[in-house]
C-alpha cells in the first residue's frame, strides 16, 4: 500500500504528544461545548454511547513523517455528534466555521467546521477492539484520518464553536522555551495534500521534521521515557 508523500511506515502505534505522564481521567469524564453557542453545555461522555455507533479501519500520520497503519477504530461519528448535541445550541443566523478542541493535557486544536464533518471523523473510544488507553487518548479523543495527527486531539474536554478561525496556541504555554511556537501549523492539515506548515512548502520542512522526529526520540529516551514522545504531534 502506497503511503502519503513524505510518510514513512512504523510498526505499532506509537505514543507521541505532550511529553510526561498521559493527564488522570476525571471519574465522570465530560466533553463541554462552549464559544457561539445560546449557552455552553457540559455533555457527560457516557452520554455518546445514546448515539449511532461506528468502526473504521484507518491509517494515522503524524505531521513528522511516521504513519501507523490499519488501525481499528470505534466510537460516534463526528457530524452525528455534532447534528444531535451540538447544533441545537448554536444561536439562530450564526454560521460556525471553525470548531477548537482542547485535551486534558493543555493540548489544543483547531479543524475547520468542513474538515470536522466529513464522513470519516470520529469521536473515538476504543482502539483495537479495547476501550483507549491513556496513552492514546482516553477517555475520548477525535480522530480525522484525512488530516495529520495535530487535528486528532486526545483526552477530548473541550468543543469550542468560533465564526472565523482563532487563534490558539496548540502546546501549552510552559512549552514555549522548546522553540514550537516556531512550528506553525497548516490550518487544513490534509495529508494527500501534503498540508504541514501553514506558511512554508512541505519540500522545505519535511526534512526539518524528519531531523526532529529522531532528535526528540533519542533525548527522550536518554531521559528513560517509555514512549520517545515528540512534541510536535498528538498520536
Amino acid at each position: 500500500m502506497k503511503l502519503p508523500p513524505g510518510q514513512r511506515r512504523v510498526s505499532g502505534f506509537p505514543r507521541f504528544g505532550v511529553p510526561g505522564r498521559p493527564p488522570a481521567v476525571p471519574s465522570e469524564p465530560a466533553i463541554e461545548i462552549g464559544g457561539a453557542v445560546v449557552e455552553p453545555i457540559t455533555l457527560p461522555v457516557a452520554r455518546l454511547a445514546d448515539l449511532p455507533r461506528r468502526e473504521l479501519t484507518a491509517d494515522f500520520h503524524c505531521v513528522s513523517g511516521w504513519t501507523a497503519t490499519e488501525l481499528h477504530w470505534e466510537g460516534v461519528a463526528f457530524a452525528d455528534f455534532y447534528r444531535e448535541i451540538v447544533e441545537p445550541v448554536v444561536p439562530v443566523g450564526v454560521t460556525v466555521t471553525h470548531l477548537e478542541l482542547a485535551g486534558l493535557d493543555g493540548y489544543r486544536s483547531v479543524v475547520t467546521i468542513e474538515d470536522a464533518l466529513a464522513p470519516d471523523v470520529l469521536l473515538a473510544e476504543r482502539l483495537d477492539g479495547r476501550p483507549l488507553g491513556s496513552d492514546h487518548g482516553a477517555p475520548v479523543r477525535l480522530l480525522s484520518p484525512a488530516q495529520y495527527g495535530y487535528v486528532s486531539t486526545k483526552h477530548l474536554c473541550f468543543i469550542g464553536l468560533h465564526t472565523s478561525e482563532p487563534r490558539v496556541r496548540y502546546h501549552p504555554k510552559w512549552r514555549a522555551n522548546l522553540g514550537l511556537q516556531l512550528v506553525k501549523p497548516h490550518p487544513r492539515a490534509r495529508v494527500m495534500q501534503e498540508e504541514r506548515h501553514r506558511y512554508l512548502p512541505a519540500r522545505v520542512v519535511r526534512p526539518v521534521y524528519h531531523r526532529l522526529i529522531r532528535h526528540f526520540r533519542s533525548r527522550n529516551a536518554d531521559k528513560g521515557s517509555p514512549s520517545g514522545q515528540l512534541p510536535t504531534s498528538n498520536a
